[in-house]
């Protein structure tokens, strides 16, 4: 039987154009499937929105040509610091401190703007001859057999694949076609994100404090500026997010505390609702799920768009080893050696989210007093301060090849 094409990716966000490039660079013929009008992505203003980008993730970035095109307009995170804190009363004297000049690889990571890189991937796509784009289109259905896929899309009837990606979010339609069920539950926790200006200068230190209602992070942008990513119970934040600029402000200065020098508002808020979603099986018969459409969790430790990448790499290095060899390459023996390679690891991750967010999201004074005393124990240990600081930079694990700057 005859394929419009070897891959096809649901899903435009970040993750599917990474796989896509990734995948073309092996030689494979893919179709990126996006529900939203390319000039939309495209031309997006600067809303806010950032990523902390892992070293590793970096490194994957450079491997595929992209990492270039953007490394001028990306900020190094050389510090993290993390404590407890409460609005107005500044940080708590337990803290633990990672600086990057403690592990001999360079930067923990580094923080860019959705705006730089969505639009770097979005030319790197469209100037990729073995990527065909459907832009403003929607699959409505999806059927497999022994040897591929089909998906029904609303306005250009079928395409036919030898295996279908889900990278389409939370509510991945790939998934609920393919049967694949989830676990989810609400935090009952609303994260309200804003992008700062302030006067004094960041000097590449991330923060992140654990305040009574969810954490705060305060990341570096370039110049003098700031990614705040602020969580509150949903009722405050409801009330928060309806205040005016001015009004906003004045509930987060208090929170973020003097020591950057006076603030004010650059680019739009906006919000979304916390909870963790982990879906039971990564595949199923000719379908594969990467990023949020297999584990959205909570953005206490930054992680996860890089680990979506990292499924991107292991899933391309997996296609790509199994075309060398003469394999299907959506044959369930190699679609196994997916999910057995990043399942652990995505449900390791969502627990562990799932378990600091609740650990720190409260103001119980016997709680409090033994995360504090955990993270001065932790901040005493060099072997252990490095240990964390080579996982916030994403080079522990099974790492796929492009994560280790190598090629597929």
């Amino acid at each position: 039987m005859e394929f419009d094409t070897d891959i096809a990716i649901v899903g435009g966000g970040l993750n599917g154009p990474v796989l896509a490039l990734a995948l073309a660079s092996a030689g494979l013929k893919v179709t990126l499937i996006d529900r939203l009008n390319v000039k939309l992505r495209r031309n997006a203003a600067f809303d806010g929105r950032s990523y902390a980008l892992a070293l590793s993730s970096t490194r994957m970035l450079a491997g595929l040509g992209l990492w270039q095109g953007i490394a001028d307009k990306a900020q190094p995170m050389l510090e993290i610091k993390v404590t407890d804190g409460r609005a107005g009363e500044g940080p708590s004297p337990f803290f633990m401190h990672f600086d990057h000049a403690e592990i001999e690889e360079g930067p923990m990571g580094y923080m860019v703007e959705d705006r730089h890189l969505r639009r770097h991937l979005l030319d790197a796509v469209a100037s990729d001859d073995r990527i065909t784009q459907l832009n403003g289109e929607t699959v409505t259905g999806q059927a497999v057999d022994a040897t591929g896929a089909s998906l029904t899309l609303a306005g250009k009837g079928t395409l036919r694949a030898r295996l279908v990606v889900g990278a389409d979010g939370r509510g991945t339609g790939t998934g609920r076609r393919a049967g694949i069920r989830r676990v989810e539950w609400s935090y009952g926790q609303t994260a309200l994100v804003c992008a700062i200006e302030h006067e004094a200068p960041h000097h590449g230190v991330a923060h992140q404090l654990f305040m009574p209602p969810g954490p705060l992070a305060i990341l570096p942008l370039t110049g003098n500026r700031s990614s705040i990513v602020w969580s509150e119970s949903d009722t405050a934040a409801r009330r928060i997010d309806a205040l005016p600029d001015s009004a906003y402000l004045d509930v987060l200065r208090p929170r973020v505390g003097d020591f950057m020098g006076a603030i004010k508002l650059a680019g739009a808020r906006y919000s979304y609702p916390l909870g963790l979603s982990l879906a039971m099986q990564m595949t199923a018969p000719r379908i594969a799920l990467v990023g949020d459409a297999a584990h959205g969790v909570h953005p206490i430790a930054g992680q996860g768009l890089n680990a979506g990448l990292r499924d991107v790499a292991a899933l391309a290095e997996v296609i790509a080893d199994a075309r060398r060899r003469g394999e299907d390459i959506g044959s369930e023996a190699a679609l196994a050696r997916f999910q057995e390679w990043r399942r652990f690891d995505n449900a390791t991750l969502a627990l562990a989210t799932d378990s600091f967010n609740r650990l720190f999201s409260n103001d119980n004074p016997l709680v409090r007093m033994a995360r504090d005393i955990g993270m001065a124990t932790v901040n005493a240990l060099p072997g252990l301060r490095r240990g964390f600081i080579r996982e916030a930079a994403g080079l522990t694990g099974d790492l796929p090849r492009l994560m280790q700057g190598k090629s597929l």
